[in-house]
């Protein structure tokens, strides 16, 4: 199923369906999840002040096809299962985020998952959806909004698609 601008599940039709069972789909056709292990980064920005057309415009990302973005923010642990709770609400799920550590980590920020130890750990967020830039800067400020409410901060963003076939 692919998802639209603001992360909604947008139900395929009937043909395409058929064509895809007819074709045999295959790995560009499946659904595309946040854990998928084939998918790369192909945007990202730790930076505040970078605007999100800005970095999607230097960026090998495919405004045509699905993505998904990763918010990687610092919570105090015991905000943890809180704020994934609020962001689920938006269709957001946790993810791992020990390969972006050594990029997003900032001072009072230790541990690579939820289950880090330490002022603050690093949280994970993310979802599946059609990627541009108007949306990207309204789900960064959603994320920021949601770092706040939970005596957090957000370290960066980014974009994963699958390789390009």
């Amino acid at each position: 199923m692919t998802r639209d601008l603001n992360g909604h599940e947008v139900p395929t039709g009937r043909v395409r369906r058929l064509l895809g069972r007819l074709g045999g789909g295959g790995a560009a056709d499946a659904e595309l999840t946040a854990t998928d292990p084939d998918l790369i980064v192909v945007a990202q920005s730790f930076d505040d002040s970078a605007a999100s057309s800005a970095v999607l415009e230097d960026s090998q990302w495919r405004s045509a096809e699905q993505a998904v973005v990763r918010h990687i923010l610092a919570v105090p642990e015991g905000r943890v299962g809180e704020a994934v709770a609020t962001a689920a609400q938006d269709g957001y799920e946790q993810v791992d985020v020990s390969g972006v550590a050594e990029v997003a980590q900032g001072p009072g920020v230790s541990g690579t998952s939820a289950a880090g130890v330490g002022e603050h750990t690093l949280l994970g967020l993310a979802r599946p959806q059609l990627v541009d830039a108007l949306h990207c800067s309204q789900e960064r400020s959603r994320m920021a909004g949601l770092g706040a409410r939970h005596d957090g901060t957000v370290l960066g963003w980014q974009v994963l698609q699958r390789p390009p076939h």
